[in-house]
């Protein structure tokens, strides 16, 4: 039988044995098992942020890929510990504390259980409530990844309806004019929109041509510049800015190899609203 990958992302950090911990356990499962990281400096309780980067990662694993994802600030109470088989035959092994909720509008769950903690989990340290990503998400996906157990033998089955989902802003798009919020800044500063590649196409932009992008934050105009359109940052001098379709599935706000939410001292901790219009 083909053995899955297991590939894990958390917001423990780098800099403690919380992470070797997890490999660890899988392991002990079964040694044969290989296991890779995304990330484990998430910022730490941010769970829409987990939600976010598991969704661009996903595509790009072969089909059967076991995924965890673990920023759990409810661990140890009645959240429910799930794997969540997803639309493109993946799985993902989570908390059901609102993660799963860009892969339920980008990729699709097919059908959610919760883990049955009376046989998959870690036995040895039942007395310990507050490490889920070892002695539950990282040991089930062990026992999943290797055969051990079927999709079906993880637990029951519950309504894919009932799964946990934080709000999603949406772009409002129109032939020659897109209206979103910045969702964040990925580590070079550039902003990510709230507006897909996919539906960023209905606006009838096309790349090479101007757009005029106006910034608010609190009604008061932080940004109003006409921006270049293109392929990628390198289609402008350094320095100047540019929007483009972003590897992470949504619109990008970038300034050629400096930090566009520095320049402009964005907050991005309050709503930032983005109008972009076709000159």
């Amino acid at each position: 039988m083909k053995k899955s990958n297991i590939v894990m992302q958390s917001d423990f950090g780098n800099d403690s044995g919380l992470v070797a911990c997890m490999h660890g356990i899988c392991k002990i499962v079964d040694p044969s098992l290989e296991i890779y990281d995304i990330t484990h400096i998430l910022p730490a309780f941010d769970i829409e942020n987990a939600s976010f980067n598991i969704q661009y990662v996903v595509p790009y694993w072969p089909k059967g890929t076991i995924f965890v994802s673990v920023v759990d600030p409810g661990v140890g109470t009645n959240r429910k510990a799930s794997i969540a088989k997803l639309k493109n035959g993946s799985f993902i092994v989570t908390p059901d504390n609102g993660t799963l909720t860009y892969l339920y509008n980008m990729i699709g769950v097919e059908e959610i259980r919760e883990i049955d903690e009376n046989i998959n989990r870690y036995e040895n340290t039942r007395d310990i409530s507050v490490f889920h990503g070892r002695d539950l998400f990282a040991y089930c996906a062990a026992k999943l990844a290797s055969g051990i157990i079927s999709f079906e033998e993880v637990g029951p089955a519950y309504p894919v309806e009932d799964i946990i989902l934080h709000k999603i802003y949406k772009a409002y798009v129109e032939t020659g004019y897109v209206k979103a919020i910045i969702t964040g800044a990925d580590p070079f500063g550039s902003i990510e929109l709230s507006v897909s590649n996919e539906d960023f196409k209905k606006s009838g932009f096309i790349h090479g041509e101007l757009l005029n992008i106006k910034i608010k934050n609190n009604n008061i105009t932080i940004f109003d510049k006409e921006v270049l359109y293109h392929k990628s940052f390198g289609y402008v001098p350094k320095g100047n800015e540019v929007i483009f379709n972003d590897l992470a599935s949504f619109v990008t706000i970038a300034c050629n190899q400096e930090n566009f939410a520095l320049k402009y001292n964005l907050n991005l901790s309050s709503e930032n609203i983005v109008e972009i219009t076709k000159l």
